[in-house]
């Protein structure tokens, strides 16, 4: 089972900041694929168990509220620092918001942890509100 991060999206109030602060960062790699690139200070030690299938999820208002399947790594270097570039897909996979704590940085998720998308939630969760889906959810009717 492939291994999945958390991360929370900073300066991000709804999923809509997200995806549209991201547009302007999606870019073309070598191998054709389209990709958002997010920077992060660190190599995960586990990264090659995230790229077999693994996805970085959102954190947004103490909410998991959505995913991007991780693409790769890539290791850079400016001057004196070095950070790493975690290669995501640009499609933006909503999900079923599940209580999350804010912390700094990323987290592992094992696969087991990890919420269903919303698509996969049955006719017209999509079109629901997040905080009635919060609340649904809470009251184990999701």
């Amino acid at each position: 089972m492939p291994l999945h991060l958390t991360k929370c999206a900073v300066g991000c109030d709804s999923l809509e900041a997200l995806r549209s602060g991201e547009k302007r960062w999606i870019m073309t790699r070598e191998d054709g694929k389209r990709a958002y690139r997010h920077r992060t200070r660190y190599l995960p030690k586990r990264a090659l168990e995230i790229e077999d299938g693994g996805s970085l999820y959102w954190i947004i208002k103490s909410q998991l509220v959505a995913r991007q399947a991780v693409l790769g790594f890539e290791m850079m270097t400016e001057g004196a620092a070095s950070f790493t570039l975690i290669h995501l897909n640009p499609d933006i996979i909503p999900l079923l918001p599940l209580p999350r704590k804010f912390h700094q940085g990323w987290r592992y998720m094992e696969a087991e942890d990890a919420p269903a998308d919303l698509a996969d939630s049955g006719k017209g969760a999509e079109a629901m509100p997040p905080a009635l889906l919060q609340e649904l959810r809470a009251l184990g009717l999701m």
